[in-house]
């Protein structure tokens, strides 16, 4: 060492610095990927129940149109209701068996077929509803091939239920007028 200098620590010019800005730049890097990942998974969620209330609409119709046939093809002039789901599987009131429905559908938010059923006037199924009480996407009037459902807070509000047309009775035919005698 020569005489009267001092003794000095090693310059690192702006070392702790680039650590610094580093460990920040990380940082943000991090929060940006959690945000996006986030969004994405928000995104995902909302497909995956898009894609379940639209089963739910099919299925539903499904239900109303067998539920429908089922009522329309009792022999006789008094219809009946099925008793149960597993009635539109195998109608056995007619000489052959008729099927109205493949299978009994599973609710798509349950994933069981656990469907709430609706009863008819006289006894019977007129309809089902989902036993799910999360919130749907769709809160309006949705319509859906012919099927309307109303407003709703939560699928099962939804009521997808089979109603019988009303055939019009034909007006009265007027009395036949006599021969030979005026009105």
């Amino acid at each position: 060492m020569r005489a009267g200098s001092a003794a000095r620590a090693p310059v690192h010019h702006g070392l702790h610095a680039q650590r610094g800005f580093t460990y920040i730049a990380v940082l943000v890097a991090m929060l940006m990927l959690s945000l996006a990942t986030q969004g994405v998974m928000t995104y995902v969620s909302q497909q995956a129940q898009r894609e379940r209330e639209a089963a739910l609409l099919r299925i539903g119709h499904l239900y109303v149109q067998a539920i429908g046939a089922y009522f329309e093809a009792t022999p006789g002039s008094v219809k009946r209701w099925p008793r149960s789901l597993e009635d539109l599987l195998e109608d056995r009131r007619l000489v052959s068996i008729q099927r109205h429905i493949r299978e009994v559908y599973p609710d798509p938010f349950t994933r069981l077929p656990d469907w709430e059923p609706i009863a008819g006037a006289g006894g019977g199924i007129s309809g089902v509803r989902s036993r799910s009480e999360a919130a749907p996407l769709r809160t309006g009037l949705v319509e859906f091939d012919g099927l309307t459902l109303g407003p709703a807070g939560r699928y099962a509000d939804w009521q997808f239920v089979y109603q019988p047309t009303v055939a019009a009775s034909p007006a009265p035919s007027p009395a036949p007028v006599p021969k030979g005698k005026p009105p």
